[in-house]
């Protein structure tokens, strides 16, 4: 979409009737300032609108990459409309979450339409006690399991994409793909 010259789009803001009344009259100024009412309609429209640019729920939507990268949302134009507007205006909300398991379960849900279960902590232990032994080594390794929800099947190559670039970057995670909601999910 273009926003240039919109043919026959009136401008708002007429240059010829702000003119002094001695132009009103004159064919040469009201043909020139005409001309230029053509060119500044389009901006003097956008300018009104601002607000609705700044909106991914209503933004148009050739606007909605320029505007998640604002917020380092994620966009993907193969993506449906609908699903970019919310990864857009759920961006920060995200962000706040990344690298927790809630995060990762949220991201997953919104980006992919999948329900996942994490287990494991990532390997972080520590102590109450100052100048105690150390705790037991954690298990380092975090197991993801997802399964469909608004989608029939799984992508697990762009699930194992998203996990990797969410998880904390000193961790191991395991994917598994399941084909519903594991035992005790929902009981």
């Amino acid at each position: 979409m273009s926003r240039a010259a919109v043919p026959g789009l009136p401008s708002r803001y007429p240059i010829g009737e702000q003119l002094p009344a001695l132009y009103a009259e004159d064919d040469f100024a009201q043909r020139f300032t005409a001309g230029l009412d053509t060119v500044l309609a389009p901006v003097f429209a956008t300018l009104d609108n601002l607000p609705a640019y700044l909106d991914p729920r209503v933004t148009p939507a050739d606007f909605l990459a320029w505007l998640a990268s604002w917020v380092g949302g994620v966009d993907d134009p193969r993506w449906p409309v609908e699903l970019r507007r919310e990864a857009t205006v759920r961006a920060m909300e995200l962000h706040r979450r990344r690298g927790t398991k809630r995060g990762l379960v949220e991201a997953l849900h919104l980006v992919l339409g999948v329900r996942a279960e994490v287990v494991g902590d990532g390997g972080a232990v520590w102590s109450r006690t100052a100048g105690a032994g150390l705790p037991p080594a954690p298990a380092a390794e975090i197991l993801v399991r997802v399964w469909p929800d608004r989608v029939a099947t799984v992508d697990a190559d762009r699930v194992h994409e998203l996990v990797r670039a969410l998880c904390p970057v000193h961790t191991v995670c395991r994917v598994e793909v399941l084909s519903g909601p594991p035992a005790g999910e929902g009981e």
